[in-house]
């Protein structure tokens, strides 16, 4: 049930920058400008209150596979990823045929009109074989715009990204036609060279999916893909800051290239996020899961991640040493912008929903709430 409260006493990030000794007022959902009578006060010095996440890219948790869980399974997921902060969350796919795809797309589109999902995410099945990553191989194809509108009308206007390899034959009419209907064109697992993702851009490409993760390295005759969207304003980056997809070198290197307005950390979570190791299923593909980090059984492949928004925003704060407000930045603010749902989300303003995240000064998670609600309530020392 949605609350009213004033929650006082913390280092408020804002879009303006901290606030400290800050107030954030919730009343009815929202995020309001003044107290109700009577609103109980919650002290929370020593913490900060931070917008909820947003995770534009996440395949699954809980032991719950967003491409082929059921819907009990999928809601599973979702919960998984809420009470680790991100209160927005878009369900990618995996690589599959184009039928069950766009069956799935109609299932999950019902979750995204209820607002349980924020849309839909397709991550294949139109990417470069040479850097396929944890897809199955048999199931690929070139993105003919014929089948990616396919998708995107199976999705029924829930469609929010399609990663494609754009190098490949259609790639580019493919993107004008993602662009013309107002859904994020995303480079990557691609081969393509400098030019060519220029060209992509150009097109109207939005998104670098998992910077630096399949797609070749920079070379200093031929720069590839990584410098071309670096350096083009148009572009906002995907990170997986879990220590394992990106040295720290690197993840520096795009927030001093790109800045922090044109990054957006992200999980690319599969199943094992937020419920251990194991063996399970991505898509057609066995994966194994040991110490956290998931591979392919076959050829050990990275396979996605068993991160979470929040162990993200630690790593982001404690070990690279971004300030709070950057961070901020890239895992709420720019995704929502993105996904076309910042006048509801993304950031800490009288009017948009109660989604926020309260952290201890270790930037450990104390306290999530979702639309007013608690789905972590704080339980203060």
């Amino acid at each position: 049930m949605a609350v009213s409260t004033v929650l006082a006493g913390a280092r408020v990030v804002l879009p303006t920058g901290v606030v400290e000794n800050g107030r954030v007022i919730v009343d009815g959902g929202r995020i309001a400008g003044s107290a109700p009578a009577e609103a109980p006060t919650l002290d929370l010095t020593g913490h900060w209150v931070v917008p909820g996440f947003v995770d534009m890219h996440n395949h699954g948790g809980g032991g719950a596979s967003f491409t082929s869980g059921t819907v009990e399974e999928i809601l599973t997921g979702v919960h998984t990823h809420r009470v680790h902060g991100t209160t927005t969350v878009v369900a990618s796919f995996v690589t599959g045929e184009m039928d069950f795809l766009s069956t799935r797309a109609g299932l999950l589109s019902e979750l995204a009109e209820h607002g349980d999902i924020a849309g839909i995410h397709f991550e294949g099945p139109f990417i470069a074989p040479c850097r396929k990553g944890a897809h199955d191989e048999t199931l690929l194809r070139d993105p003919d715009p014929a089948d990616v509108r396919k998708l995107i009308d199976a999705a029924r206007g829930q469609a929010k990204m399609v990663t494609l390899a754009t190098e490949l034959p259609g790639g580019i009419d493919s993107v004008r036609l993602l662009a013309e209907h107002g859904v994020i064109a995303a480079i990557g697992h691609t081969d393509a060279t400098y030019e060519q993702t220029v060209e992509a851009i150009d097109a109207g490409a939005t998104v670098a999916t998992h910077l630096y993760n399949a797609m070749p390295a920079i070379g200093h005759r031929a720069p590839g893909p990584i410098a071309a969207l670096l350096e083009d304003e148009r572009i906002t980056v995907e990170l997986i800051n879990d220590g394992t997809h990106l040295h720290p070198a690197a993840l520096e290197l795009a927030f001093h290239h790109a800045g922090p307005r044109r990054v957006a950390f992200i999980t690319d979570a599969m199943d094992a996020a937020g419920f251990g190791d194991g063996l399970y299923a991505l898509g057609p593909l066995a994966v194994e899961v040991k110490e956290g980090v998931a591979r392919l059984v076959e050829g050990g492949s990275i396979a996605g991640s068993t991160l979470t928004l929040d162990r993200a925003f630690k790593r982001a704060a404690t070990i690279d040493k971004l300030p709070v407000e950057d961070i901020v930045q890239a895992i709420s603010a720019n995704p929502a912008r993105l996904l076309g749902v910042d006048d509801r989300v993304g950031s800490l303003e009288p009017g948009k929903d109660a989604d926020l995240v309260v952290l201890d000064a270790d930037f450990d998670v104390k306290g999530v709430m979702r639309k007013g609600t608690w789905v972590v309530e704080p339980h203060l020392a």
